[in-house]
């Protein structure tokens, strides 16, 4: 269209408002319905779309599509038993505590809903978050409709103008006599409470005989969490599962930081940050909280007391060194890791028994060159005696290459009917007994962690390889026990000393 043509179009619209600026008017009101009905519509359908408009600062993250999908199932009826753990400050509480209530009282406004976190106080926040939610202009332009009634100005306990309710408590409140369409459980933990078994028993003995049974036939149960033990809430809950006529649960599990190494929130925790949580704070609290990964004591075949620490800086003098590899298939994101662990013998007490004392641990997801390279590294830095590498995977290939270059390799292959539950159980009487030594440094602590939570573990590439340098020193004659009968024909190279 030529520019005088469009001036004229311009010219034409502005004369027309002006000379019929009632006819104006009357299309501005239009378009402005059009547009506020759209935002019923979206609004009241979509979870993410309503929050968008009450929460105009709302960061948006992949989770949190999972996360309102989720959500919008138990809202159309669809899921009734749902567990979402996550770590802290992802939006835990805001999406299913502040949120999700608000909205779907919105498009029910008969729901009884009842909430229950690990205090009173908190309780009462959420209450008073979602009754002024309600109550503000900006919901009512999702939900016309739905008001508070008018005497609704307790925090605790408050009423639409639809008949429904929403009730909220700590753990330990009374609930007798109430009803729930809707039940959310929002951290019923607190820090303290996951440091003592007796307050985990509480919880659980709270939420079975209390909230549990409040909730109507047909009703919905949503339990938001951080993971701080296999004895809390989420951990109960799925041990049940298993029982007759138990309800069963969709889990969702959020990690911190991804399987592929990438943050869960990048726009907001980028990667750096969390690693800086994670150097800064327990690997049991970091498996726990931010992995949604604890380990039990419960259960476990190596348990963390029996591990003794070397505290000191220096290296002890070390004789026969190990170094055990476990190795994965490929650097997938799906794939296990490589692992590395190098071993010594070594003396605590002089003229006492000997003692073995883990030195270095290294462990990701490599390609066969990078493995490599690791290997030519550690074997080069520390030296050892011999190198043990599981016969499969890129164990076979990285032998050869080892080998060609005049490595010391020994290839393991576990006995028939020798599964890792039987090569860890092998080893575990060395550890019962305290002879199994860790430094006092993050990356043991990540083995030990490891170690506690196997069988049930996520990952087991570094038990892998520390039962391979454990067996192998026992079955070497290097470390023994008063039960231990040695094999005459064990191969026992001769010992090297270092300073």
């Amino acid at each position: 269209m030529p520019k005088s043509a469009k001036s004229a179009t311009k010219v034409s619209a502005k004369k027309l408002a002006e000379r019929y600026p009632d006819a104006a008017k009357e299309l501005l009101e239009l378009q402005q319905a059009l547009q506020s009905k759209a935002l019923q519509r979206e609004g009241q359908d979509s979870f993410l779309t309503y929050i968008k408009h009450m929460w105009p600062d709302f960061i948006e993250g992949e989770h949190h599509k999972i996360f309102a999908d989720k959500l919008e199932q138990v809202a159309r009826g669809e899921l009734k038993r749902l567990i979402i753990n996550m770590p802290p400050r992802h939006t835990k509480s805001e999406f299913a505590s502040t949120f999700f209530p608000s909205w779907i009282l919105g498009r029910n406004p008969k729901l009884k809903v009842m909430q229950i976190t690990h205090t009173a106080e908190l309780a009462f926040r959420f209450g008073r978050r979602v009754r002024d939610l309600i109550d503000s202009e900006e919901y009512k332009s999702v939900f016309p409709n739905v008001q508070l009634k008018a005497d609704s100005k307790s925090a605790g306990r408050w009423e639409t103008n639809g008949g429904g309710e929403a009730f909220y408590s700590g753990i330990g409140g009374a609930v007798t006599g109430r009803g729930a369409d809707v039940l959310v459980l929002d951290d019923i933990h607190s820090e303290q409470d996951a440091l003592s078994p007796t307050a985990l028993d509480n919880a659980w003995e709270y939420y079975s005989s209390g909230p549990r049974q409040r909730l109507q036939p047909g009703g919905a149960i949503i339990i938001v969490m951080t993971r701080w033990s296999t004895k809390d809430l989420t951990g109960r809950l799925l041990n049940k599962q298993s029982e007759e006529h138990a309800d069963q649960w969709e889990v969702v599990e959020f990690p911190a930081i991804m399987p592929s190494g990438t943050a869960l929130w990048p726009e907001y925790w980028t990667l750096p940050e969390l690693e800086g949580v994670k150097a800064s704070i327990p690997v049991s609290k970091w498996e726990a909280q931010w992995m949604q990964n604890p380990t039990s004591e419960e259960g476990a075949i190596l348990k963390r007391e029996w591990w003794q620490i070397w505290e000191e800086e220096r290296v002890p003098n070390m004789q026969f060194v190990i170094q055990s590899y476990d190795t994965a298939f490929s650097k997938k994101e799906t794939a296990d890791f490589s692992a590395i662990t190098t071993w010594c013998v070594f003396y605590p007490d002089e003229g006492g028994e000997p003692n073995l004392l883990l030195l270095d641990v290294r462990k990701g997801r490599w390609n066969f060159p990078e493995l490599k390279n690791q290997a030519f590294e550690q074997y080069e830095y520390w030296d050892p005696d011999i190198v043990i590498i599981e016969a499969k995977a890129s164990g076979l290939p990285l032998t050869h290459e080892l080998r060609q270059t005049g490595i010391p390799v020994l290839n393991y292959s576990p006995n028939k009917g020798q599964d890792k539950v039987a090569r860890v159980n092998a080893v575990s009487p060395l550890l019962e007994a305290g002879m199994v030594w860790a430094p006092d440094k993050r990356w043991a602590d990540e083995l030990i962690e490891e170690c506690a939570a196997f069988p049930f573990g996520d990952h087991d590439d570094l038990v892998d390889s520390t039962t391979q340098a454990l067996m192998r020193y026992r079955q070497g004659g290097f470390i023994a026990l008063e039960s231990d009968e040695l094999m005459d024909n064990d191969y026992k190279p001769p010992r090297k000393e270092y300073y």
